[in-house]
């Protein structure tokens, strides 16, 4: 993983932990939580997304590994 990736998600991450406290706490109005929760959803598509791509990277790696060891 890139660190321009790596950086996003965690950023990402982070920024949904604070969209998660702001609708948590109640004090923001009705279109402001409709506004965090529509970021919250792109940005947990995006996490779930890269978490993904890693997997399979990962499940790669370990395969190739596996072959090289069998050789």
């Amino acid at each position: 993983m890139g660190k321009k990736k790596e950086s996003n998600f965690e950023e990402s991450l982070n920024r949904l932990q604070e969209i998660s406290e702001l609708l948590e706490n109640e004090e923001v109005g009705l279109e402001e939580s409709i506004k965090l929760y529509e970021e919250g959803i792109k940005l947990a598509k995006f996490c779930y997304t890269t978490l993904k791509d890693a997997e399979l990277r990962v499940t790669e790696l370990k395969k190739q590994l596996e072959e090289n060891i069998k050789q």
